[in-house]
Protein backbone atom coordinates (compact mmCIF):
# COMPACT_ATOMS: atom_id res chain seq x y z
CA UNK A 1 0.00 0.00 0.00
CA UNK A 2 1.05 3.80 -0.58
CA UNK A 3 1.27 4.46 3.30
CA UNK A 4 3.51 1.58 3.91
CA UNK A 5 5.57 2.40 1.19
CA UNK A 6 5.91 5.92 2.22
CA UNK A 7 7.98 4.00 5.62
CA UNK A 8 10.43 2.73 3.35
CA UNK A 9 11.68 6.34 1.60
CA UNK A 10 14.42 8.14 3.09
CA UNK A 11 15.32 11.61 4.60
CA UNK A 12 12.36 12.76 6.32
CA UNK A 13 11.66 10.20 9.62
CA UNK A 14 8.86 7.47 9.12
CA UNK A 15 6.19 9.25 11.34
CA UNK A 16 6.57 12.38 9.44
CA UNK A 17 5.95 11.02 5.91
CA UNK A 18 3.18 9.02 7.39
CA UNK A 19 1.59 12.48 8.78
CA UNK A 20 2.04 14.59 5.71
CA UNK A 21 0.38 11.44 3.81
CA UNK A 22 -3.06 11.44 6.20
CA UNK A 23 -2.92 15.04 5.99
CA UNK A 24 -3.30 15.53 2.52
CA UNK A 25 -4.69 11.87 1.34
CA UNK A 26 -8.23 12.24 0.13
CA UNK A 27 -11.24 10.54 2.73
CA UNK A 28 -11.72 7.95 0.66
CA UNK A 29 -8.86 6.35 0.37
CA UNK A 30 -8.18 5.42 3.69
CA UNK A 31 -7.63 1.52 3.10
CA UNK A 32 -4.42 1.55 6.19
CA UNK A 33 -6.71 2.96 8.95
CA UNK A 34 -7.37 0.76 11.76
CA UNK A 35 -11.14 0.68 12.46
CA UNK A 36 -12.34 -0.61 15.66
CA UNK A 37 -15.80 -0.75 14.82
CA UNK A 38 -14.75 -3.88 12.94
CA UNK A 39 -11.83 -5.03 14.32
CA UNK A 40 -9.26 -7.52 12.86
CA UNK A 41 -5.47 -8.00 12.18
CA UNK A 42 -3.41 -6.22 14.64
CA UNK A 43 -6.51 -5.49 16.89
CA UNK A 44 -7.52 -8.26 19.69
CA UNK A 45 -10.03 -7.78 22.29
CA UNK A 46 -8.50 -6.68 25.91
CA UNK A 47 -9.97 -7.44 28.92
CA UNK A 48 -11.37 -4.66 31.66
CA UNK A 49 -11.12 -4.68 35.34
CA UNK A 50 -15.51 -5.09 35.50
CA UNK A 51 -15.15 -5.38 39.60
CA UNK A 52 -13.27 -2.15 40.05
CA UNK A 53 -16.31 0.26 38.67
CA UNK A 54 -20.11 -0.25 40.23
CA UNK A 55 -23.09 -0.45 38.00
CA UNK A 56 -24.20 2.65 40.14
CA UNK A 57 -21.19 4.75 39.60
CA UNK A 58 -20.30 3.76 36.47
CA UNK A 59 -24.69 5.14 35.54
CA UNK A 60 -23.20 8.28 37.88
CA UNK A 61 -20.64 9.09 35.46
CA UNK A 62 -23.02 8.77 32.17
CA UNK A 63 -21.28 5.07 30.90
CA UNK A 64 -23.14 1.74 30.28
CA UNK A 65 -22.02 -0.69 33.36
CA UNK A 66 -18.39 -1.60 32.42
CA UNK A 67 -19.52 -5.30 31.58
CA UNK A 68 -21.22 -4.20 28.98
CA UNK A 69 -18.08 -2.28 27.45
CA UNK A 70 -15.96 -3.47 24.45
CA UNK A 71 -12.02 -2.85 24.55
CA UNK A 72 -9.59 -3.47 22.53
CA UNK A 73 -6.07 -3.71 22.64
CA UNK A 74 -3.04 -3.47 19.44
CA UNK A 75 0.08 -5.83 18.89
CA UNK A 76 2.83 -4.68 19.87
CA UNK A 77 1.31 -1.74 21.51
CA UNK A 78 1.30 -3.05 25.49
CA UNK A 79 -0.91 -0.89 27.58
CA UNK A 80 -2.79 0.98 24.75
CA UNK A 81 -6.71 0.83 24.95
CA UNK A 82 -9.50 1.68 22.83
CA UNK A 83 -12.84 1.47 24.10
CA UNK A 84 -15.70 2.53 21.57
CA UNK A 85 -18.19 4.59 22.82
CA UNK A 86 -19.28 3.63 26.13
CA UNK A 87 -21.48 6.29 27.01
CA UNK A 88 -24.47 6.22 27.51
CA UNK A 89 -27.87 7.58 25.21
CA UNK A 90 -27.65 11.38 25.63
CA UNK A 91 -24.73 11.87 28.01
CA UNK A 92 -21.84 13.03 25.69
CA UNK A 93 -24.15 15.69 24.98
CA UNK A 94 -23.07 16.92 28.71
CA UNK A 95 -19.17 16.67 28.32
CA UNK A 96 -19.81 18.50 24.67
CA UNK A 97 -21.70 21.28 26.84
CA UNK A 98 -18.94 21.67 29.66
CA UNK A 99 -16.36 22.07 26.74
CA UNK A 100 -18.19 25.09 24.96
CA UNK A 101 -19.48 26.70 28.13
CA UNK A 102 -18.28 26.06 31.25
CA UNK A 103 -14.75 24.68 31.31
CA UNK A 104 -13.46 27.70 29.00
CA UNK A 105 -14.34 30.50 31.46
CA UNK A 106 -11.79 31.73 34.04
CA UNK A 107 -10.52 30.46 36.20
CA UNK A 108 -9.47 27.77 33.74
CA UNK A 109 -6.95 28.80 30.84
CA UNK A 110 -7.89 28.71 27.09
CA UNK A 111 -5.67 30.45 23.81
CA UNK A 112 -7.74 33.22 24.02
CA UNK A 113 -7.55 34.71 27.67
CA UNK A 114 -3.68 35.27 26.66
CA UNK A 115 -3.83 37.82 23.75
CA UNK A 116 -7.28 39.27 24.60
CA UNK A 117 -8.18 41.85 27.19
CA UNK A 118 -9.93 39.90 30.24
CA UNK A 119 -13.50 41.93 29.51
CA UNK A 120 -13.43 40.46 26.25
CA UNK A 121 -12.67 36.70 27.12
CA UNK A 122 -15.71 36.54 29.82
CA UNK A 123 -18.84 34.54 28.88
CA UNK A 124 -17.38 33.32 25.72
CA UNK A 125 -21.01 31.46 25.17
CA UNK A 126 -22.74 34.32 25.97
CA UNK A 127 -20.84 36.21 23.26
CA UNK A 128 -21.06 33.50 20.67
CA UNK A 129 -24.50 31.63 21.28
CA UNK A 130 -26.67 33.82 19.08
CA UNK A 131 -23.47 34.11 15.84
CA UNK A 132 -23.41 30.16 16.07
CA UNK A 133 -26.71 29.55 15.83
CA UNK A 134 -27.53 31.77 12.58
CA UNK A 135 -24.06 30.69 11.15
CA UNK A 136 -24.60 29.36 7.63
CA UNK A 137 -22.05 26.60 5.37
CA UNK A 138 -20.33 29.36 4.47
CA UNK A 139 -16.37 29.33 5.06
CA UNK A 140 -16.43 33.26 4.60
CA UNK A 141 -18.65 34.05 7.50
CA UNK A 142 -16.70 35.86 10.58
CA UNK A 143 -15.99 33.04 13.62
CA UNK A 144 -17.34 33.45 16.66
CA UNK A 145 -15.34 33.53 19.90
CA UNK A 146 -15.85 29.79 20.68
CA UNK A 147 -14.90 28.96 17.14
CA UNK A 148 -11.68 30.65 17.90
CA UNK A 149 -10.67 28.45 20.80
CA UNK A 150 -7.89 26.21 20.37
CA UNK A 151 -7.02 24.72 23.77
CA UNK A 152 -8.39 25.41 27.54
CA UNK A 153 -5.93 23.88 30.49
CA UNK A 154 -7.55 22.39 34.18
CA UNK A 155 -6.12 21.84 36.86
CA UNK A 156 -2.46 21.53 36.80
CA UNK A 157 -2.16 24.34 33.88
CA UNK A 158 1.29 23.10 31.34
CA UNK A 159 3.64 25.61 31.07
CA UNK A 160 3.86 26.26 27.19
CA UNK A 161 7.38 27.89 27.66
CA UNK A 162 9.29 25.53 29.80
CA UNK A 163 7.57 22.64 29.60
CA UNK A 164 6.61 22.09 32.95
CA UNK A 165 3.75 21.90 35.67
CA UNK A 166 4.26 23.89 38.66
CA UNK A 167 2.70 23.82 42.29
CA UNK A 168 1.81 27.62 42.07
CA UNK A 169 0.19 27.68 38.58
CA UNK A 170 -2.91 25.00 39.79
CA UNK A 171 -6.80 25.71 39.63
CA UNK A 172 -9.25 23.50 41.37
CA UNK A 173 -10.36 20.30 38.54
CA UNK A 174 -13.82 19.97 37.37
CA UNK A 175 -15.48 17.25 39.99
CA UNK A 176 -17.21 16.00 37.25
CA UNK A 177 -15.00 15.60 34.74
CA UNK A 178 -12.39 13.97 37.53
CA UNK A 179 -15.16 11.04 38.32
CA UNK A 180 -15.37 10.68 35.15
CA UNK A 181 -11.56 9.80 34.33
CA UNK A 182 -11.47 7.79 37.79
CA UNK A 183 -14.11 5.34 36.66
CA UNK A 184 -12.69 5.39 33.35
CA UNK A 185 -8.86 4.56 35.28
CA UNK A 186 -10.19 2.01 37.55
CA UNK A 187 -12.00 -0.26 34.86
CA UNK A 188 -8.83 -0.18 32.58
CA UNK A 189 -7.27 -1.37 36.11
CA UNK A 190 -5.79 2.04 37.74
CA UNK A 191 -7.62 2.59 40.55
CA UNK A 192 -6.99 5.47 42.88
CA UNK A 193 -6.29 7.38 39.67
CA UNK A 194 -6.33 11.33 40.22
CA UNK A 195 -7.79 13.19 37.46
CA UNK A 196 -5.24 16.40 37.54
CA UNK A 197 -4.70 18.38 35.03
CA UNK A 198 -6.56 18.42 31.66
CA UNK A 199 -5.79 19.58 28.10
CA UNK A 200 -8.94 20.63 26.00
CA UNK A 201 -8.21 20.46 21.93
CA UNK A 202 -10.89 22.05 19.87
CA UNK A 203 -10.51 21.07 16.18
CA UNK A 204 -12.06 22.39 13.05
CA UNK A 205 -11.95 20.65 9.55
CA UNK A 206 -8.59 22.07 8.96
CA UNK A 207 -6.73 21.32 12.31
CA UNK A 208 -4.45 18.50 13.21
CA UNK A 209 -2.24 18.31 16.28
CA UNK A 210 1.53 17.36 15.71
CA UNK A 211 4.17 15.14 16.42
CA UNK A 212 5.01 14.80 20.30
CA UNK A 213 5.32 12.65 23.56
CA UNK A 214 3.35 13.29 26.65
CA UNK A 215 6.24 13.20 29.38
CA UNK A 216 6.08 16.45 31.49
CA UNK A 217 3.99 14.84 33.96
CA UNK A 218 6.01 14.02 36.90
CA UNK A 219 4.45 10.36 37.03
CA UNK A 220 4.35 8.11 34.05
CA UNK A 221 3.41 5.26 35.83
CA UNK A 222 -0.11 6.46 35.45
CA UNK A 223 -2.07 6.20 32.31
CA UNK A 224 -3.45 9.18 30.20
CA UNK A 225 -6.88 9.02 28.68
CA UNK A 226 -8.75 10.43 25.94
CA UNK A 227 -11.97 11.13 25.01
CA UNK A 228 -13.54 12.50 21.89
CA UNK A 229 -16.57 14.30 20.59
CA UNK A 230 -18.07 15.13 17.43
CA UNK A 231 -16.28 14.67 14.08
CA UNK A 232 -13.99 11.67 13.55
CA UNK A 233 -10.27 12.13 13.42
CA UNK A 234 -7.33 9.89 12.55
CA UNK A 235 -4.80 9.19 15.19
CA UNK A 236 -1.13 8.15 14.38
CA UNK A 237 0.48 6.10 17.02
CA UNK A 238 3.81 5.39 16.56
CA UNK A 239 7.26 3.98 18.79
CA UNK A 240 9.53 5.55 21.20
CA UNK A 241 11.18 7.20 17.70
CA UNK A 242 9.96 9.17 15.35
CA UNK A 243 11.87 6.49 12.91
CA UNK A 244 9.56 4.26 13.95
CA UNK A 245 6.51 4.14 11.36
CA UNK A 246 3.25 4.78 12.84
CA UNK A 247 -0.33 2.94 13.06
CA UNK A 248 -3.50 5.06 12.02
CA UNK A 249 -6.35 4.37 13.40
CA UNK A 250 -10.14 6.37 13.54
CA UNK A 251 -11.39 7.88 16.14
CA UNK A 252 -15.03 8.89 16.78
CA UNK A 253 -17.71 10.44 18.99
CA UNK A 254 -17.54 9.12 22.47
CA UNK A 255 -14.63 6.89 21.99
CA UNK A 256 -11.84 6.47 25.17
CA UNK A 257 -8.28 6.02 24.51
CA UNK A 258 -6.19 5.09 27.12
CA UNK A 259 -2.33 5.35 27.12
CA UNK A 260 -0.66 2.85 29.64
CA UNK A 261 2.61 1.46 30.47
CA UNK A 262 5.17 0.69 27.60
CA UNK A 263 2.54 3.13 25.45
CA UNK A 264 2.75 6.02 27.35
CA UNK A 265 5.53 7.45 26.41
CA UNK A 266 5.23 6.63 22.75
CA UNK A 267 4.75 9.32 19.31
CA UNK A 268 1.14 10.74 18.24
CA UNK A 269 -0.47 13.21 17.07
CA UNK A 270 -3.48 13.66 15.02
CA UNK A 271 -3.38 14.41 10.87
CA UNK A 272 -6.55 15.53 10.32
CA UNK A 273 -10.21 15.35 11.41
CA UNK A 274 -12.83 13.86 9.04
CA UNK A 275 -16.80 13.86 8.63
CA UNK A 276 -18.62 11.54 10.64
CA UNK A 277 -18.36 8.35 8.04
CA UNK A 278 -22.65 7.97 8.79
CA UNK A 279 -23.06 10.50 5.89
CA UNK A 280 -24.68 12.82 8.07
CA UNK A 281 -24.47 16.14 9.68
CA UNK A 282 -23.53 14.59 13.60
CA UNK A 283 -23.04 11.38 14.10
CA UNK A 284 -25.96 9.29 15.44
CA UNK A 285 -24.97 8.78 19.30
CA UNK A 286 -25.37 12.59 19.76
CA UNK A 287 -28.86 13.04 18.44
CA UNK A 288 -30.00 10.30 21.19
CA UNK A 289 -31.50 12.30 24.25
CA UNK A 290 -30.93 12.21 27.97
CA UNK A 291 -33.12 10.45 29.84
CA UNK A 292 -35.55 12.18 32.51
CA UNK A 293 -34.56 9.79 34.95
CA UNK A 294 -30.87 10.01 36.30
CA UNK A 295 -29.68 8.37 39.03
CA UNK A 296 -29.05 9.80 42.25
CA UNK A 297 -25.45 11.79 42.31
CA UNK A 298 -25.37 11.72 38.57
CA UNK A 299 -22.54 14.41 37.54
CA UNK A 300 -24.56 14.31 34.40
CA UNK A 301 -26.57 17.62 33.55
CA UNK A 302 -29.21 17.87 31.44
CA UNK A 303 -28.90 20.28 28.50
CA UNK A 304 -31.54 22.57 27.89
CA UNK A 305 -32.60 22.16 23.96
CA UNK A 306 -31.64 25.78 23.57
CA UNK A 307 -28.02 25.02 24.42
CA UNK A 308 -27.48 21.60 22.78
CA UNK A 309 -28.83 23.49 19.18
CA UNK A 310 -25.15 25.63 19.89
CA UNK A 311 -23.51 22.71 20.48
CA UNK A 312 -24.89 20.74 18.12
CA UNK A 313 -24.06 23.96 15.21
CA UNK A 314 -20.41 23.53 16.60
CA UNK A 315 -20.19 20.23 16.16
CA UNK A 316 -21.14 20.07 12.65
CA UNK A 317 -17.67 21.06 12.04
CA UNK A 318 -15.51 20.69 14.90
CA UNK A 319 -14.24 17.62 17.11
CA UNK A 320 -13.71 18.46 21.23
CA UNK A 321 -10.83 15.92 22.63
CA UNK A 322 -10.25 16.12 26.26
CA UNK A 323 -7.40 14.78 27.96
CA UNK A 324 -6.93 13.66 31.20
CA UNK A 325 -3.62 13.32 33.12
CA UNK A 326 -2.14 12.58 36.86
CA UNK A 327 0.74 14.88 37.00
CA UNK A 328 2.09 13.62 40.79
CA UNK A 329 2.32 10.21 42.28
CA UNK A 330 0.70 9.72 45.60
CA UNK A 331 2.83 11.81 48.25
CA UNK A 332 4.88 13.24 45.10
CA UNK A 333 5.78 17.03 45.41
CA UNK A 334 7.05 19.46 42.16
CA UNK A 335 10.84 19.84 42.54
CA UNK A 336 11.73 23.63 43.69
CA UNK A 337 11.55 26.03 41.15
CA UNK A 338 13.75 28.77 40.41
CA UNK A 339 13.83 32.17 38.27
CA UNK A 340 10.08 31.31 37.10
CA UNK A 341 6.29 32.09 38.80
CA UNK A 342 5.48 28.97 36.81
CA UNK A 343 2.80 31.06 34.92
CA UNK A 344 4.29 30.94 31.17
CA UNK A 345 2.32 30.35 28.39
CA UNK A 346 2.00 29.60 24.97
CA UNK A 347 3.80 32.30 22.54
CA UNK A 348 0.66 32.40 20.30
CA UNK A 349 -2.76 30.85 20.26
CA UNK A 350 -2.46 28.80 17.43
CA UNK A 351 0.61 26.90 19.00
CA UNK A 352 -1.18 23.53 19.61
CA UNK A 353 -2.04 22.73 15.90
CA UNK A 354 -1.52 22.97 13.03
CA UNK A 355 -4.05 24.70 10.25
CA UNK A 356 -3.70 24.00 6.61
CA UNK A 357 -2.27 27.37 6.13
CA UNK A 358 0.37 26.54 8.74
CA UNK A 359 3.85 26.78 6.94
CA UNK A 360 5.89 24.46 9.19
CA UNK A 361 5.10 21.93 12.07
CA UNK A 362 5.05 22.56 15.64
CA UNK A 363 5.63 20.06 17.83
CA UNK A 364 2.64 20.19 20.52
CA UNK A 365 0.97 17.65 23.20
CA UNK A 366 -2.38 15.70 22.43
Amino acid sequence: MAAAALTREGGEDAFRRLFRFYRQRDASDLRGVVDFSAPGGQVFRSQLSISSVSDQDAYRAGLQPVSQWKAYGLSGYPGFIFIPNPFLPGCQRHWVKQCLKLYPEKPNVCNLHLHMAPEKTTDLWGQSKEQLRRKGSSKWEPRSLLEKLRWVTLGYHYNWDTKKYSANHHTPFPSDLAFLSEQVAAACGFRGFQAQAGILNYYHFDSSLGIHVDESELDHSRPLLSFSFGQSSIFLLGGLKREEAPTAMFMHSGDIMVMSGFSRLLYHAVPRVLPNPEGTALPSCLDQALSSDLPAGSVIEHSSDEDWQVCAKYLQSSRINMTIRQVLAEGQKFPEESGTNGKGQAPSEDSYHESSKAKRHKPNRV
